[in-house]
């Protein structure tokens, strides 16, 4: 009896592995094998703002001019000088990534000329300009919200002269007020900081050349003033207000 109970147990002990091997292996009882990770497309970079703008800008020009031509057989006045002005304009332009477009009209109040002629300051007059221009940026990149650029402008400006006054270089008579409109050009850099969503505060300097521009004629003749140029601080803001289609 002893030999029979022992091979009964021992053929339970087998019969029970087997059976919960064969258990183990049910389909509900096998571990969950996991599908392979899904490749994860890297989202596109956000688009670089784009849309057309409104820009205000005001600022301060220091003019300046290289000489000037008096009237035949009279002296050339010395020491010429332009003062300064206040300015500001306005304008309309698009943005495309890097690139800024856009038309600005700018008016300044006149600008103070004196020279000396025979006595210190004997010769003065006022200057002023309305310029309209078309001008291209270069936004150089964007560092916490700072976007320096570079830029240039092709127009055209209306110069302005008024209250002219000499003793001893023409025009005598009248006031000698004469406009005229030139052919102007401008280099500008500076730096974009945003603000807000749609609005950024610009900072920036403008070389602006305007030209030449000659005073009213009397009998005797009349003066020309060379090559006015202003150099200007100029602080703006610039409002994005539609936004152009992205192509995809």
């Amino acid at each position: 009896m002893g030999l029979v109970r022992r091979s009964a147990i021992g053929l339970a002990c087998v019969a029970a592995g087997l059976t919960g091997a064969q258990a183990a292996d049910m389909p509900g009882n096998r571990p969950a094998v996991l599908p392979p990770p899904a490749s994860v497309r890297p989202l596109p970079p956000a688009p670089l703002l784009t849309g057309w703008y409104l820009r205000g800008d005001i600022g301060y020009r220091w003019g300046h001019l290289s000489g000037s031509d008096p009237a035949p057989g009279f002296p050339a006045p010395g020491s010429e000088k332009l003062g300064g002005s206040f300015g500001g304009g306005v304008g309309l332009g698009v943005k495309t990534g890097w690139l800024r477009t856009d038309g600005t009209i700018d008016f300044g109040s006149p600008m103070k000329y004196e020279a000396t002629t025979v006595a210190p300051n004997d010769t003065t007059a006022k200057v002023s300009a309305i310029t309209a221009l078309f001008n291209g940026y270069l936004d150089l990149g964007s560092w916490y919200n700072a976007t320096p650029y570079i830029g240039a402008g092709v127009g055209a400006a209306r110069l302005r002269v008024s209250d002219y006054q000499s003793t001893v270089a023409p025009p005598f008579s009248g006031d000698g007020a004469h406009s005229q409109w030139n052919f102007a050009w401008a280099a500008m850099a500076g730096v974009a900081y945003r603000i807000a969503p749609n609005m950024q505060l610009d900072v920036g300097y403008r070389y602006l050349a305007l030209g030449d521009v000659s005073t009213a004629s009397d009998a005797v003749g009349q003066m020309t003033l060379k090559n006015i140029v202003n150099h200007e601080v100029r602080v703006g803001l610039r409002w994005n207000f539609n936004d152009l289609p992205t192509v995809r």
